[in-house]
């Protein structure tokens, strides 16, 4: 179809958009690079195929938003496809391939129809963004946003947005000048339809209208190939490595290394972040769906998951070339990508990890810049002084006498390993049920279960010290580095067979986190355990009829997908269980993990807590279940303040209330 000029053209043109097009890949690349090693390869190929499979089937992204979800399935899908379509259009242009008729016509077809879903997809995505504009495409005022991103974006997504539209709309009309010139096909509907608008041209100007869109649909290509690396565009190569390459449980932190010669910790710059948060910077499709779930975001604070990675994005954009050779970075990461006040108000629920479409994990680039803040400059909100002191000195952040540890258990028949050195079941209390009031009585119904068990159990008593969750989300790492190295060795002389936990947060630190330091438990949380002895039978309850809502802990839930045993208990127990609207993965933070508990909430429209509680409220319930202390904590935070309130019971506590002698 080409002749001779017009195929020279081509062929320098596309040696020169390669050239580019490889320039810009490989900054990337290199700059990538650059961020510190960390270790995610390993089952590489069973990495690659769980990655593959979440991007051909479209999981992540149909988590949230369907409507728009399905018009990116439409783009999505028929650029898969078209990897093949501009392949065989090339060949027709170049070497004059017929592909009509025969084994063609299914391939036609396909093209023809998802050429047309194309362009619905990316029209309907571009009228969203451009004409109904949602508050998806927006900030709080007082969120901090890299300089060029604001109108960068908006351009960016223009770009994008019309060479996908020119891209498919002239190859569509290519094949509509071509069908003009011969006869409708009809294994090509759309473009015999437009064909047949065409018919009365003459075969001159349907002639050019032909080479003017085959260049249209493929020239644009390698128009837009140099751009390729610096658009959002990207992250069609960047998604699926990212999805390949992200933590089994993204929750679970990396250790520093304290014994080795680093000189920083944490990151203050670009460059000290690992690798696989400068490739979350690159995978960013800017789809804002990480700003919408998070709780801090939501009720009016600084704090944007999304604004972190885009204006991580835009910085390493306009320092690409020098970044890619080692030069190092201008301006550290709280210059341009959050500050104070967004760094402080992380409450570390995973929302934003969990409803990522391409497997970013926005939290743990929040509590890098922690760590750097602690461990390097010493600060931090002073508020958390007090805990950071407690734990340090006595083992639990209240900073009560670590002889005081027991005195929950007083007139109850709770065996230590004192008495039994090597228990079947380990029960770790935990700082809050052993030092808080309200959160004892958690404690004391979980003896009642375990004694009416009959099952072989024991504490650690005044051994047991604060696992250092909090000290950890907070950034000091040096702490949490010194309580996990004791508890480890307290727990493998005493060697349970199983740990049970009442705080989700204790739960996920011993499970997940423990094992790099070489403490490798089964550890359950108690409405699991309080599940399995429902099915075995080894306690019974008599049922109770009142109506309940469950209230989804980060840490259980999001941090460690537990969902259906606290629902099993409940109903097990005869409760009538009714769902707000945000459970399960989706469930609301109660605003007391990241350490926000031991310190003061950052200013915005509302307390985290608030907004969960009239959540939880509305549904009508008389009674909130929770499976956490600090939840049961923040709810009665927001009862205190209601005089018409639902009742606020821990799950232990409602079993405990049913037991059969």
């Amino acid at each position: 179809m080409l002749t001779l000029p017009e195929k020279i053209l081509f062929v320098l043109l596309a040696l020169g958009s390669f050239y580019f097009a490889y320039t810009g890949f490989r900054r990337v690349y290199l700059a990538i690079r650059r961020g510190q090693p960390e270790d995610r390869f390993d089952r590489l190929p069973e990495r690659i195929g769980r990655a593959l499979w979440l991007v051909l089937t479209q999981q992540t992204v149909f988590k949230r938003r369907p409507l728009v979800s399905l018009l990116h399935a439409f783009v999505f899908y028929g650029f898969v496809y078209y990897l093949l379509v501009n392949l065989v259009d090339f060949l027709e242009g170049f070497f004059g391939l017929h592909a009509r008729g025969g084994l063609w016509n299914p391939y036609n077809l396909l093209a023809d129809l998802l050429t047309a879903l194309i362009l619905v997809g990316i029209l309907g995505l571009m009228l969203r963004r451009y004409l109904l504009a949602p508050r998806d495409f927006t900030w709080n005022p007082n969120v901090p946003l890299h300089e060029e991103a604001r109108k960068g974006i908006a351009r960016d997504s223009a770009i994008v947005g019309a060479f996908i539209t020119f891209h498919v709309g002239s190859r569509l009309l290519h094949k509509a000048s071509s069908l003009a010139l011969s006869e409708p096909d009809p294994f090509q509907p759309v473009a015999s339809a437009i064909a047949g608008s065409l018919a009365g041209l003459s075969p001159a100007l349907l002639t050019f209208l032909e080479h003017f869109f085959w260049w249209g649909a493929l020239g644009s290509i390698l128009l837009f190939l140099p751009y390729f690396p610096r658009s959002k565009h990207i992250h069609l190569f960047m998604a699926p490595i990212n999805l390949a390459f992200r933590k089994e449980v993204p929750g679970a932190l990396t250790p520093l290394n304290f014994e080795g010669e680093a000189e920083k910790f944490g990151a203050e710059k670009l460059e000290d972040l690992s690798w696989k948060r400068l490739l979350d910077a690159y995978a960013c499709i800017m789809c804002n769906r990480c700003q919408e779930a998070c709780p801090a975001y939501t009720t009016g604070k600084a704090l944007s998951p999304a604004a972190i990675l885009i204006s991580e994005r835009y910085e390493l954009n306009g320092i690409l070339k020098d970044f890619a050779e080692g030069k190092e970075s201008p301006r550290p990461l709280m210059d341009f990508a959050l500050n104070e006040e967004a760094l402080w108000a992380c409450t570390t629920c995973m929302a934003c990890v969990e409803v990522c479409p391409v497997g970013n994990e926005q939290m743990l680039h929040i509590l890098d810049v922690r760590r750097a803040k602690v461990l390097m400059e010493g600060s931090f909100p002073q508020e958390l002084n007090n805990a950071f002191r407690g734990m340090e000195r006595s083992g639990n952040p209240w900073g009560i006498g670590q002889d005081k540890r027991l005195d929950w258990a007083e007139g109850l028949d709770v065996p230590t390993v004192e008495e039994k050195p090597h228990p079947e079941v380990l029960y770790w209390v935990g700082c809050a049920p052993s030092y808080d009031p309200r959160a004892q009585k958690i404690a004391r119904s979980m003896v009642q279960i375990l004694n009416a068990s009959g099952v072989d159990w024991a504490v650690l008593g005044r051994r047991e010290k604060c696992t250092g969750d909090a000290a950890r989300r907070a950034g000091n790492e040096y702490l949490f580095f010194q309580l996990a190295t004791e508890n480890v060795e307290t727990l493998n002389q005493v060697a349970p067979k199983t740990i049970v936990t009442t705080c989700p947060h204790c739960f996920h630190t011993l499970k997940n986190e423990y094992k790099d330091f070489g403490g490798q438990y089964r550890v359950v949380h108690h409405t699991e355990f309080i599940a399995e002895l429902l099915r075995s039978g080894r306690i019974r309850v008599e049922e109770a009829t009142r109506k309940v809502v469950f209230h989804d802990p980060c840490y259980l839930g999001r941090h460690n997908g537990v969902y259906e045993a606290p629902r099993e208990v409940l109903k097990g127990v005869g409760l009538i269980l009714t769902e707000p609207p945000r459970n399960r993965e989706r469930s609301f933070c109660c605003g007391a993990g990241g350490a926000q508990f031991w310190k003061e909430e950052e200013p915005g429209a509302m307390r985290v807590s608030e907004n969960r509680y009239r959540e939880l409220k509305a549904t009508g319930a008389e009674v909130i279940a929770t499976g956490c202390p600090f939840c049961m904590a923040m709810m009665n935070v927001e009862t205190a303040q209601d005089e018409a309130h639902p009742e606020v019971l821990d799950i232990a506590e409602l079993v405990a209330q049913g037991l059969k002698a």
